[in-house]
């Protein structure tokens, strides 16, 4: 290749020069605000039975044991297609949203429980959602990042759902 058309190497300023031009520190772009994540550490998740099972982020729940003997499994995963990426939405859309996850649990051929996410505040619209009985924490991640969620909720066999954030 003749000279003229070979790229020029890259020059790299140091880490000094760079730090001085932008002092703070870099986040990611898709971080996920620390306010939305204490309100989704805050949240109770309801999965609607009778009796209402209510799970909360790293609390120890024994009803949960209950549904998930009833399955024949030892995990579950409770997941919204509402609101992606934690932006608004219209109720239509959201409930279109919703149809369509129902429907990819049902062929993945797991149950989708109804259940709904709601902050005790209500600081937040409650958020119609599904507690899926034997969705392993791999699956459930894919799901939840497929309809556009910031995290899901993963719960095996030690019982304490664990907030799983997925950008």
């Amino acid at each position: 290749m003749p000279a003229w058309r070979r790229p020029r190497p890259r020059r790299f300023r140091s880490d000094r020069h760079a730090s001085q031009r932008n002092p703070a520190p870099l986040t990611p772009a898709c971080a996920i605000d620390p306010a939305t994540l204490q309100a989704y550490r805050e949240t109770e998740y309801r999965v609607q039975v009778e009796p209402e099972v209510v799970l909360r982020v790293g609390v120890p729940c024994a009803p949960l044991a209950h549904l998930h003997r009833a399955q024949a499994t030892d995990c579950s995963a409770f997941i919204t297609a509402c609101n992606p990426l934690g932006r608004l939405g219209d109720p239509a859309g959201n409930a279109l949203r919703q149809d369509a996850l129902r429907e990819a649990v049902s062929r993945l051929g797991l149950r989708a429980i109804p259940g709904v996410g709601q902050h005790p505040r209500g600081t937040w619209p409650a958020e119609a959602s599904f507690l899926i009985p034997g969705l392993t924490r791999v699956a459930a991640e894919a799901l939840g990042r497929r309809f556009a969620q910031n995290a899901i909720l993963w719960c095996g066999p030690d019982l304490i759902p664990q907030l799983i954030l997925l950008r």
